[in-house]
């Protein structure tokens, strides 16, 4: 596609106007899908809970931290690409950007098929190595055995979403979001109890309803982007730029994988903790997979607002705006602040009601999941700000530090913590390790963003570094843009 121009007017500029208002009314979409697909996972865990009691629960909770860990292996190439194409439309150079998303989707599809095809041959290692309770794990099997035949589409309507987000589009997601969470929520009761000509299915119709939704919608936006002519899209001659680039590649992947490793890190994290609270049988596995049921809510607005500082904050740094950086990150701290805490204290007052939802309310289970809230809920809102500051250094190029911090707070101080305090206050190290982990985190990203190189970075050249002066024109010149070089400092 040649005619940049009006293609232009179909991408949003988040490098102009003000702040946190750009910043907010580009959130809130995003903040909806979160929330959809919060929904989407606490209503199914719902229908499972009800229609098939505790153990099926417990398999879904065991069978979605799998799941998560394979979105995170992922979760960075798909981040890099989304910075690449924000710095090059906040630097007005639409065919650069359409360059890297045709190397970043045919390397990231390839890479979803092949966990997906792993995942399938090796689902009993992986569920024996989370130490999944006995009566849990053939339901577990069935379940995440249809979810791997998923995750291609999964992943690809997830890269889709994060590339339109980093041209400055987060309404056209949420749609589609939307298409989906309707799809698995309706789906999930037909399948799981085989209503009129639907097949009963038991855990594994709740699966399939989510192939299914992740399935359509994908197809769906991509027809809709075809027809609405949307400047990333590729036709004609720019189906070539399907073909990998080998230097292209080489950033996505070396900037790529850093932001992917801090996924799994979390997601290691939190199947060691998982590892620990399966020892305690199926009825505290399943209070804490409630009581993580509702964390995805109250770090919902910290999710958003850190995708949309990071597509913000990179459309800026390729315009060359550093005046802007730390007006985006203060902005997106104080509304981490009010969101998040707002939710922190809704779930403290009714924590029960909604509990109940899940389980029914003599259940023991309900009791375990409130006291696990009081004691680590509030530490989110500090993790929060921490995805905030990640935000703002990642889009810039500056991965590594962020990675280091996490393996710190996370990995070796918060199950560190589980670990060593079992033997003094028992499964409490389970519910305190929390808190330990996300003072540990925001400490030390506060310190690397307020000390740190990451106002240095870009990930391609021809990008102003802070200091530098802007492109007195439009941004990069329209020949092809030089790839930086990957730097120690990360």
């Amino acid at each position: 596609m040649d005619d940049d121009k009006p293609a232009r007017r179909r991408t949003s500029d988040l490098t102009t106007g003000p702040i946190p208002r750009t910043l907010l009314l580009f959130a809130l979409p995003v903040l909806g899908s979160n929330v959809l697909q919060s929904l989407n996972g606490s209503i199914n865990a719902v229908w499972v809970g009800r229609f098939l009691g505790e153990a099926a629960l417990t398999a879904t909770s065991n069978a979605n931290l799998v799941l998560f860990l394979i979105l995170g292996t992922v979760f960075g190439i798909g981040m890099a690409a989304t910075i690449l194409v924000a710095q090059s439309v906040g630097a007005r150079d639409l065919s650069e950007a359409r360059r890297i998303v045709g190397t970043s989707a045919t390397f990231f599809f390839l890479v979803s098929v092949v966990f997906a095809i792993c995942g399938w041959i090796w689902v009993d290692a992986i569920l024996t190595g989370l130490s999944t309770p006995a009566d849990a794990l053939p339901l577990a099997r069935s379940y995440l055995r249809i979810i791997f035949v998923a995750v291609p589409m999964m992943n690809l309507l997830s890269f889709v979403m994060t590339v339109l987000r980093g041209a400055g589009d987060s309404r056209t997601p949420s749609v589609f979001m939307a298409l989906a969470v309707v799809l698995d929520v309706v789906l999930n009761p037909l399948l799981i109890r085989g209503v009129g000509p639907f097949p009963e299915l038991g855990i594994a119709g709740s699966a399939t309803a989510t192939l299914i939704g992740q399935t359509v919608s994908v197809i769906a936006i991509l027809i809709v982007l075809y027809a609405r002519r949307h400047p990333l899209r590729l036709a004609g001659s720019d189906l070539a730029l399907l073909k990998p680039d080998p230097a292209l590649l080489r950033i996505i992947v070396s900037k790529g994988v850093p932001m992917g490793l801090q996924m799994i890190v979390i997601s290691a994290a939190a199947l060691t903790v998982m590892g620990i609270v399966n020892s305690y049988g199926s009825q505290v596995a399943a209070a804490y997979g409630i009581a993580a049921q509702l964390w995805t809510y109250i770090q919902m607005p910290a999710l958003a607002i850190g995708a949309a500082v990071s597509s913000m904050a990179a459309q800026n740094v390729g315009a060359g705006r550093w005046d802007r950086i730390g007006k985006v990150a203060a902005s997106g701290v104080g509304f981490n602040l009010v969101l998040t805490g707002a939710l922190v204290a809704l779930l403290f007052v009714f924590d029960r009601p909604v509990l109940s939802l899940f389980l029914t309310g003599d259940s023991t289970a309900i009791d375990i999941a409130a006291h696990i809230n009081k004691v680590a809920s509030w530490s989110f809102i500090l993790f929060g700000i921490t995805i905030v500051l990640f935000a703002t250094v990642r889009a810039t190029g500056a991965v590594m530090p962020p990675l280091i911090i996490l393996i710190i707070s996370v990995l070796i101080v918060r199950t560190g913590f589980a670990y060593s305090m079992r033997s003094v206050i028992g499964q409490e190290a389970l519910w305190w390790s929390f808190p330990a982990g996300s003072i540990t985190s925001l400490v030390l990203a506060a310190v690397y963003y307020r000390f740190g190189r990451w106002r240095t970075m870009h990930m391609i050249e021809g990008r102003p570094a802070a200091g530098e002066p802007p492109d007195t024109g439009l941004g990069v010149p329209r020949q092809r843009a030089r790839l930086a070089p990957e730097t120690p400092n990360g």
